[in-house]
């Protein structure tokens, strides 16, 4: 951590402070984002603050602060520093929780730290995910609780799971998951998984390019059928699967259509900055 904003001012990492009285962590109870800069300006910092909110909400934290508010602090955190950043923007349970009006003092912070993007050879090889016959609690919200995401990861740093409840393959622990069939991108709807704000701008990507998008569900029987599989996120951006399992994905190397969308989106991504 380079820099943190907790308790209304800007600290080092070692003069940022929680009280252990706070629910998220005597519960764990808390949401967040995270949000990175690209040439020093945050990447949909907006989408990613009203779904804090939206998260927020359904977890019956009453945020202290607005959408406004909050973008003008995460943007003098980034003056401050000099470098490319990951921001993690949170709000806690706070002290006290009222039976009528939930969590009524949570604690707004951010940290601000380094930008640790994933190396070359994942984009130029793939990745491979684990299966696993489980989802996240809640899909409509980016809770602090990751537990599941990495007490059922497999050991092996190079791989992430991929939730498949019932062989409905929704999304993986920390990404959104598409997989492709010629022109045909199939990936959860939003009934099912978290709102992921790289997830929307692919498919509008997508949509423009020409490709169908299908906002549904993949199976894990489809599979030997599909051509490629991809992963998106706010740093991974987005990075091709060639594995998923025991089972080569297409010719297990990253698709053209993949490399396709990755290119668009660099080529656009300016239109996401703020």
């Amino acid at each position: 951590m380079k820099l943190c904003y907790v308790n209304g001012r800007f600290v080092g990492p070692s003069e940022a402070l929680l009280p252990v009285t706070d629910l998220i962590i005597q519960r764990g109870i808390g949401v967040f984002e995270s949000i990175c800069t690209h040439r020093k300006r945050p990447l949909m910092l907006t989408p990613h603050l009203e779904r804090l909110l939206t998260g927020a909400k359904n977890s019956y934290i009453r945020s202290p602060l607005g959408i406004a508010e909050m973008r003008e602090i995460i943007r003098e955190g980034i003056a401050q520093l000099d470098e490319e950043l990951l921001i993690k923007v949170y709000l806690s349970g706070g002290d006290v929780f009222d039976r009528v009006d939930g969590f009524v003092e949570p604690r707004f912070f951010v940290t601000f730290e380094d930008l640790d993007l994933p190396p070359a050879a994942f984009y130029e090889n793939g990745i491979r995910l684990e299966p696993v016959d489980d989802g996240r609690e809640d899909p409509a919200t980016k809770s602090i609780d990751y537990r599941r995401a990495y007490t059922l990861s497999p050991h092996d740093e190079h791989a992430e799971i991929l939730y498949c409840p019932h062989g409905e393959i929704t999304e993986s622990g920390h990404s959104s998951f598409f997989l492709c069939f010629g022109d045909t991108l199939a990936t959860a709807p939003l009934t099912r998984v978290l709102k992921g704000t790289t997830r929307q701008v692919v498919i509008d990507l997508a949509r423009r390019s020409g490709l169908n998008v299908e906002e549904r569900c993949p199976l894990l029987v489809e599979l030997p059928r599909a051509t490629e599989a991809f992963i998106t996120g706010s740093v991974k951006k987005i990075l091709p699967v060639v594995r998923i399992g025991a089972q080569i994905v297409g010719d297990g190397r990253p698709g053209p259509q993949t490399k396709r969308l990755y290119e668009l989106y660099l080529k656009h991504i300016e239109e996401w900055l703020e």
